[in-house]
């Protein structure tokens, strides 16, 4: 497909290369060989008169004019998904297919039933498949993006892509009401400090916004337990000393049923923000593109965070 003599199809390449910076994920994304995504870096550059990626290290760097394409990019491919399927968009699957969504406790916990219920209650024909995400199976996602409809996961878990917030909310803590450094239900930042953590196994480091939260503060947590996922922790940290960061929403949900206190952070606002990625080849599915309304309508009903304060200071962003 051409337009004013400019092969489009370089525009979903063009993406992937922008958003990635490096040319053999990208062609992982759109699922070329490094040879054939070479060539069409090659092609790019030829367009625009620029390198658009430069070698930096063992990596690359997009040159100003790349950084000034990314959102005008961004937005090209999304109208023109949106011009030709703009009636399809609207509309639920008409055949028997069943998605794959591969998304973390969290999305599982507070999504899950209100997403099943909502597709099944507007395309009693379409199936839906939730994966749970454990952080081992990050890299099987990157590596096999095409085996799952969406990704959904805290923002931090993937550096590359171009992911859309579905869903925010905010760090608080977990504690057993017997803990001896509890306070009026309170915990400071010596209290943090001198207490025994659990967290949850993480992709990597940048997704943990409390640690990265906490450094800045000079407080260096004692991580004594680790679990799979944020679900447990309410429960392993019952009748401990332990105490744990936790998103409200399952804070909320589940501290009552494993007797544990939530605290108010000494530190202001931390927020996980949820986001949904797909693969490009996918962006335009009419199919897809449903579900992904269905899912922006469930988040959408949850409303903002169940007690989301003013921030007093900004935090970072998992």
């Amino acid at each position: 497909m051409a337009l004013g003599g400019v092969d489009l199809n370089l525009l979903i390449i063009l993406q992937a290369l922008l958003e990635e910076g490096n040319v053999t994920r990208a062609g992982m994304r759109v699922g070329m060989p490094q040879p054939a995504m070479s060539n069409a870096l090659a092609r790019l550059r030829r367009h625009y008169k620029d390198e658009l990626l430069v070698r930096t290290g063992n990596g690359y760097a997009l040159t100003p004019l790349a950084r000034s394409l990314l959102p005008v990019v961004q937005e090209s491919t999304a109208a023109i998904g949106a011009a030709f399927f703009l009636e399809e968009l609207r509309q639920p699957p008409i055949d028997r297919r069943t998605f794959s969504v591969c998304l973390s406790d969290y999305s599982i916990v507070v999504l899950g039933e209100l997403l099943v219920r909502r597709v099944h209650a507007t395309a009693p024909d379409v199936g839906i498949e939730l994966r749970p995400i454990a952080a081992e199976l990050v890299d099987d996602c990157i590596s096999n993006p095409l085996k799952y409809d969406l990704l959904i996961a805290s923002r931090g878990s993937w550096a590359g892509g171009r992911p859309e917030m579905i869903c925010r909310d905010r760090f608080v803590y977990l504690a057993d009401p017997a803990n001896p450094r509890l306070r009026d239900g309170r915990l400071t930042l010596d209290d943090l400090a001198a207490l025994p953590h659990a967290a949850p196994r993480l992709p990597h480091p940048e997704a943990d916004a409390v640690a990265i939260a906490l450094q800045r503060l000079g407080v260096n947590r004692d991580v004594v337990t680790i679990t799979a996922g944020w679900l447990p922790l309410p429960f392993v940290i019952a009748g401990t000393d332990l105490v744990a960061a936790v998103p409200e929403r399952l804070a909320r949900r589940l501290g009552s049923a494993a007797g544990v206190a939530v605290i108010e952070p000494p530190f202001g606002v931390i927020e996980l923000i949820e986001a949904a990625w797909w693969h490009p080849l996918h962006a335009t599915d009419p199919a897809l593109t449903w579900l992904r309304g269905v899912l922006r309508a469930v988040t959408t009903s949850l409303g903002p965070g169940l007690s989301l304060p003013v921030p007093r200071r900004p935090g970072p962003v998992a």
